[in-house]
């Protein structure tokens, strides 16, 4: 609608029957009633300046309310004075001089708070690794959680990944994967609580999320492939350890009876040297007491050893008759032959004939043997 459209037909700068009002004229007028307010009017100067002596008042008073301000349970309630803090308000009711005087922040000191971090590093051993995790804090000092850091949040990332390069970077990711995955949680918040209270941020930690450690998609197929040996050398590893525990305890079995073997026959042949040698000696004791008895026993024992273990056949020629014409030699082999088939361990051998010199040496032998005695 134009401005001298108003729907009556009537413009709405001029009054009934008048001539349209001037703008600087009318802006005039409403200075003059301003000053007239307060106190700036001639003849009624008393009237307008009790007038501004009030307006002036419920302004103050409008101005000292806005003071007046409420901390919650889980808040605290930081007073600055032009800018410098002054005093540190519990919860409830409070007030401090309006503003531009003093100003108050409110901090909620419990409430915990998440910071996403993200990010791919290296490792000792050279390995490209992603790690995605979440820090959750809360802002226990708000004094200087205010004044002692700029933007906390952001010291607060940069912080974190400063600590967590610390622990990966000495850690290779073999160990990362697996063994001490569950470490980096534990360090991370270790050195990042230390070097917060270094800062003096106003912050605590209250725990990490661990939700990603992983290779990076790139290179995802080169670390399949890695992964895939080092499970074949873990194997290969195990078989050889299964074998070696397998052979190992036999060889030394072996070794320890091939010991025991050693020493049995060490001790054998001891104490045989040791029986022989006592023989020996009974022997020569026998021998210097009768030399001649002696030597005609050891000359009869060792005949008859000889004849206990020959296959010879020895008959007396004058009384032999037509034995001559036997084959006892193969008579006493035959013989020996079929009682080693039956298993009774004797060997059959033919009669034995002595000669008469034999028979008279040996009586001659005896003879002398029984006198000495």
């Amino acid at each position: 609608m134009a401005w001298n459209d108003s729907g009556n037909g009537k413009d709405p700068w001029k009054r009934d029957g008048e001539e349209p009002t001037d703008l600087d004229e009318i802006v005039r007028n409403w200075q003059k009633r301003f000053s007239r307010i307060l106190g700036g009017g001639g003849g009624r100067g008393a009237g307008g300046s009790g007038g501004g002596y009030f307006l002036i008042v419920l302004l103050l008073i409008a101005w000292g309310v806005t003071g007046f301000y409420r901390v919650d349970e889980a808040e605290r309630g930081v007073e600055q004075r032009f800018g410098a803090y002054t005093v540190t308000t519990v919860p409830g009711l409070h007030w401090h001089i309006p503003y531009p005087v003093e100003v108050v922040d409110k901090v909620n000191i419990q409430e915990v708070r998440d910071s996403k971090f993200r990010t791919e590093m290296l490792t000792t051993d050279q390995a490209y690794v992603y790690i995605d995790m979440t820090v959750q804090y809360r802002r226990s000092d708000p004094v200087k959680y205010l004044f002692e850091v700029e933007d906390p949040e952001t010291i607060l990332g940069n912080i974190t990944e400063s600590a967590l390069r610390g622990v990966v970077g000495t850690s290779s990711l073999e160990l990362l994967i697996g063994e001490r995955r569950e470490q980096i949680t534990s360090r991370t918040m270790e050195e990042l609580q230390q070097t917060l209270e270094e800062y003096g941020a106003g912050i605590t930690v209250t725990s990490i999320n661990l939700e990603t450690v992983d290779y990076p998609a790139s290179v995802q197929e080169a670390v399949d492939d890695t992964q895939k040996a080092l499970n074949d050398a873990r194997r290969y590893q195990l078989e050889a350890e299964t074998f070696a525990n397998d052979i190992v305890p036999r060889a030394r079995g072996t070794g320890e009876r091939a010991l025991q073997d050693a020493e049995a026959y060490r001790q054998k042949v001891i104490a045989d040297a040791e029986g022989r040698s006592s023989r020996f000696l009974a022997l020569l004791a026998e021998y210097q007491r009768a030399p001649r008895v002696t030597r005609d026993r050891l000359y009869i024992e060792a005949i008859e050893e000889v004849y206990r273990n020959s296959n010879k056949v020895i008959v007396d020629s004058d009384s032999s008759g037509n034995l001559m014409y036997l084959p006892l030699d193969q008579l006493a082999k035959q013989g020996s032959g079929i009682s080693g088939s039956t298993g009774q361990g004797r060997s059959a051998t033919a009669p034995v004939r002595t000669t008469a010199a034999d028979e008279e040496a040996t009586s001659e032998a005896s003879r002398e043997r029984r006198v000495r005695e």
